[in-house]
This record gives structure tokens, C-alpha cells and sequence, in this order.
């Protein structure tokens, strides 16, 4: 095996002429919650679920079973996911985001944070997580080096936040939130996944949970990636309807992105701190400015959240496979990026897996 690491290589643009700057890098296929947009196993959500389909007009879909969780051989080891974040970053990745499944899983974490952490060119590190495990986990994350966290977090009722997990666990969402102020990973993001007749009443609760806390929340419209194929666009909160439900509460005033890519549009309320930002991929995709990879837990390279074709990397890697090598890979990978999703069209098919196992 080769290891090289060139001071100047050209970054990764796809055929759609968008360069590569985003890594999202999936730790486990693992989870401890059970939600209900990703993997809606509890009786409640079942429950839920049954009400909502009509058996002539709207037939429940057919549930698909759940792939098996991938072994610890199939799963990448931590030294590989280290050297293929060293290549992406050598080709322009300078944004990292270490996902699962629940990232906080697995072993070894605070490792490697330290050592991808160092990286000459990685501007960004980060972490998404449920939180359940930050009170323990947290502060050896911020000393190895990681920079922003992003918790989820769905409801600010006790039951309901039950109900939408399967996990009692809002306490410790919530403790989370502030050992990750104290430890100073900031800016913090929390992230609210809407769904119409279970959270969308605290829409405004959650926004004013935000302004209180200093942070940045998250409202995601619900996508077609839960492992039990439930998802019904009728329960799609769009986009424009969070804003304009926000807009009546507060006097919101918009803030201008960062860069093209930013998946939220983003706002601050007057006079309060903290900020509010919606992001809408089902009724108002922003696949035109989309700069983004994942890669799996079990070494795939996905071009897009929605595609349905994976591409295998972790063999290259068990091969031998030089640096240089693996660089042509991800080149190709990347000239395959599709243009956007097809979510609402006839055409679309829901990914084989959830965002349990592709990496949120």
C-alpha cells in the first residue's frame, strides 16, 4: 500500500459542474432510539401509521424487511474510515460530519475525532447525534478535537418524545444540550423531523425552545426514508407552512446564506437570540447547489440521501489499493452524482435502506 499526501490536488466536481466539499461519514448502522421517520418498529408507531391508510384508496404499502445489521468485518474499521477521510479531504472535502445510525455507538470514537481532526485542509468537524449518550461521551469528544454537534430532538413533551423514539429520553436530550454549550461546540444545531398529527403543534414551542437556549433549530420536512415504507406525502408538513406558522408568532428576519450549499434556509427572530432554519428536501429540493457525499458504515459512497445505487469503496481499500487509487475512485463516484432527487414523481423509489444505515 502507497500513502501519499499531495499539498495541492484539483477538487471533485461532478458532471453537473458542483465541486465536492461535504462529507457525511456514517460510524454504525446501529441505533438505540426507534423513531418513527427512520425506524418505526414500536407498537405506537405501528399504531400511527395503521390510521393514516385508507385500505381501498390508499392501501398501506408493503413493508420491506429490514437488511440484517452488518457484521463488525463488514462494518469499515477505524483506521479505514481515517485514511478515506484523509484522501476525500486531500481532494477538497473540507467539511466533515460524523453520523450513524447513533454515532455515539461506537467504540473508539474519541480516537478517531483526534486523529481525523488534525488534518491539514478539514475546516470542519462535526458530529449528529440523539444525545442520549453525550452526558457520558461528550467531554473526551470536545478534548479529541470535535468542533459542532447537532442533537435531535422531536419533542419538548415528555410522552410524546416517547412516542416518536420508542426511548424515554428527553432528560437526557436535554442535559445534553447543555454540557455541549458548557463544553463550547457551538455553534449547536438541533434538529425537529415534522410530521403532520405528531409534532407539528410544537412548532413554535420547539422555536421558542431555541431562542431560550441560544441555538439553532432545525425544522426537517419528513422524507421517504423509514425502514417500514410508511412515509405518505399527506404527512409532509411543507416547508412554506412551518414559516408561515412561525411568521405569525414571531418577526422573523432572514438571514443571508453562507454559501449556495446550505440546506436551510435560515432565519433570527427580533430581538432574541438563537436562529431558526427550515429545510424543506420534499417540496423545495436544493439539489442544484448540492455539494455533498456519504459515505456508509460498511464503506458505499453515496452520491445522493435518495439514490438507490451504492458504490463500493471498502474493497479497493482491502485491496491494497494506493492513495492515488483511491482518489481515481472517488473522482469516478463523483461523476456519477445525479442531478436531484425524484421524490413526488412517479419515478421516484425509496432508497433500499433507511437513514439508520445510510448515514443522515
Amino acid at each position: 500500500m502507497t500513502v501519499s499526501t499531495p499539498s495541492v490536488l484539483p477538487p471533485m466536481n461532478d458532471s453537473y459542474g458542483r465541486t465536492i466539499r461535504d462529507l457525511r461519514v456514517s460510524l454504525t448502522d446501529r441505533c438505540n432510539f426507534r423513531c418513527m421517520y427512520c425506524l418505526p418498529e414500536t407498537e405506537q408507531a405501528a399504531n400511527f401509521y395503521r390510521s393514516k391508510f385508507d385500505p381501498i384508496n390508499n392501501p398501506r404499502p408493503k413493508t420491506i424487511p429490514l437488511p440484517p445489521l452488518k457484521t463488525r468485518e463488514e462494518i469499515l474499521r477505524l483506521e479505514e474510515i481515517e485514511r478515506l477521510v484523509r484522501v476525500a479531504v486531500s481532494l477538497g472535502i473540507n467539511k466533515v460530519r460524523l453520523t450513524g445510525g447513533e454515532p455515539l455507538l461506537r467504540r473508539g470514537l474519541e480516537d478517531l475525532i483526534a486523529r481525523i481532526s488534525k488534518l491539514p485542509g478539514l475546516d470542519d468537524l462535526a458530529l449528529t447525534t440523539n444525545g442520549f449518550l453525550f452526558e457520558e461521551k461528550g467531554p473526551a469528544l470536545a478534548e479529541a478535537g470535535l468542533r459542532r454537534i447537532s442533537f435531535s430532538l422531536d419533542s419538548l413533551d415528555r410522552e410524546n418524545f416517547r412516542k416518536i423514539t420508542g426511548r424515554d429520553g428527553l432528560g437526557s436530550v436535554l442535559r445534553s444540550i447543555q454540557l455541549a454549550r458548557q463544553l463550547e461546540l457551538t455553534p449547536i444545531k438541533v434538529n425537529a423531523v415534522i410530521i403532520r398529527g405528531i409534532n407539528d403543534q410544537e412548532i413554535v414551542p420547539l422555536a421558542q425552545f431555541a431562542m431560550e437556549q441560544e441555538i439553532a433549530m432545525r425544522f426537517i420536512e419528513f422524507m421517504p426514508l423509514d425502514s417500514g415504507r410508511q412515509w405518505l406525502k399527506e404527512l409532509v408538513v411543507p416547508g412554506r407552512e412551518i414559516f408561515e406558522r412561525l411568521s405569525r408568532a414571531f418577526e422573523m428576519e432572514q438571514v443571508v446564506p453562507a454559501h449556495a450549499a446550505e440546506t436551510a434556509r435560515r432565519w433570527r427572530v427580533k430581538g432574541k437570540a438563537g436562529e431558526i432554519g427550515i429545510i424543506a428536501p420534499v417540496t423545495e429540493p436544493f439539489c442544484g447547489a448540492c455539494n455533498r457525499i456519504r459515505l456508509t458504515a460498511d464503506g458505499q459512497v453515496r452520491t445522493c440521501l435518495f439514490s438507490v445505487v451504492e458504490h463500493d469503496i471498502k474493497w479497493l481499500l482491502r485491496s491494497g489499493a494506493s492513495d492515488e487509487r483511491l482518489r481515481e475512485r472517488f473522482r469516478s463516484i463523483v461523476s456519477l452524482k445525479e442531478d436531484r432527487h425524484h421524490i413526488g414523481e412517479e419515478e421516484f423509489v425509496q432508497p433500499a435502506r433507511s437513514m439508520s444505515c445510510i448515514g443522515g
